[in-house]
């Protein structure tokens, strides 16, 4: 048989396993994903688990099932391409004939003191619930300081604010306004929230340290109760150990079919993929669709594709708590209830699809 291995059950993985097992998986190919969960988590909502405005089974999909499709549980340690083996950290070894690495991202710290100490996160599920736990847990007229404007950072504070109306919330952002490469009114639009609801938005900043109950801006020491790191990402360990190209942020450099350039039966999806787009589910999924192409040529034996065709995306979704939203789509900016409807019916219909 041959051995399709999956590491991590994201968003790029779990669009190849919908697609193979539901159509045509040739007879002669067995799947094997490894993930720390039992589960698919639907990071896109971690701000929510966060802020202890949905419960934890909200933010989770049972994995498919099959009965070519094996899932094991454990820690990746290691990726050896020239092995074609993967190493987890109970010493189960793991060989392939082909690999996708969908394995996301961590925090990037960007090596400012105290941030990996001092600081909780929204990264995976397992930390959004620790996190879950310091927010829900403080006492009422406490100060979270939130570092990092970008859709996480945004959707954490104003799901906090409806949760905890009582709590002190600080935005830092290192630009000048909101959502800067974004439409003016866009930016104007969830500025407006912040202000209406008292969410108070720290522009042009600059964390230059962190400390368990404080926060250094430029030269500006501010007293925190708690500390939320948006600001950034880079890939895991597994995949930042591998003896390959990277980009200036550390993402893996493919070829035109999203594979290792010096191993073409290793491919990447998602987060650690150096890509033309900032890493996001939708980007994952697309790369995903790519990849079931190229993996079919690849089994019938069939030459690949001069080209392949360009990652087109339709925008992005946000929401400002519960009852308003903001979206660009198709290069047009929509705010308010209608934005906000759209991402619930979006977040409906992928539950949906994927069981």
């Amino acid at each position: 048989m041959r051995k399709l291995v999956l590491l991590g059950a994201g968003y790029g993985n779990m669009r190849i396993l919908l697609r193979l097992l539901n159509k045509d998986l040739p007879d002669d190919v067995e799947i094997t994903l490894v993930d720390r969960t039992p589960f698919h988590s639907l990071k896109t909502e971690f701000y929510a688990l966060a802020a202890g405005t949905v419960s934890d089974s909200i933010v989770r999909v049972p994995l498919p099932t099959h009965d070519r499709l094996t899932v094991i549980g454990g820690e990746i340690i290691e990726i050896r391409p020239d092995e074609k083996c993967v190493y987890l950290s109970d010493g189960v070894q793991i060989n392939y004939d082909e690999l996708v690495i969908g394995l996301g991202c961590e925090d990037n710290y960007h090596d400012v003191p105290g941030a990996a100490e001092s600081t909780y996160s929204i990264q995976t599920i397992g930390k959004s619930r620790v996190t879950y736990e310091k927010l829900l847990g403080l006492s009422g007229g406490a100060t979270v300081g939130i570092v990092g404007a970008g859709l996480s950072g945004i959707e954490l504070a104003s799901e906090l604010r409806e949760s905890r109306p009582d709590l002190n919330i600080k935005l830092f952002d290192r630009s000048p306004r909101i959502l800067r490469d974004f439409p003016e009114r866009l930016s104007n639009f969830v500025k407006g929230w912040f202000d209406k609801h008292n969410v108070v938005v720290v522009s042009n900043s600059n964390i230059t340290g962190v400390g368990p109950n404080v926060l250094y801006n430029h030269e500006e020491t501010i007293p925190v109760d708690a500390v939320v790191w948006t600001a950034g990402i880079r890939p895991v360990a597994p995949v930042d150990n591998i003896d390959t190209e990277k980009d200036k942020s550390g993402r893996v450099v493919l070829n035109i079919y999203h594979q290792l350039p010096d191993f073409e039966d290793v491919y990447v999806v998602g987060d650690c993929a150096a890509l033309p787009y900032a890493p996001s589910a939708q980007v994952a999924e697309e790369q995903a669709e790519q990849i079931v192409r190229v993996l079919r040529h690849v089994w019938n034996g069939e030459l690949l594709p001069e080209k392949m065709p360009e990652i087109k995306l339709k925008g992005f979704l946000g929401s400002l708590g519960k009852k308003q939203g903001f979206a660009y789509l198709a290069d047009r900016t929509v705010t308010g209830r209608i934005a906000r409807l759209l991402k619930s019916g979006v977040l409906w219909m992928y539950k949906w699809h994927n069981g």
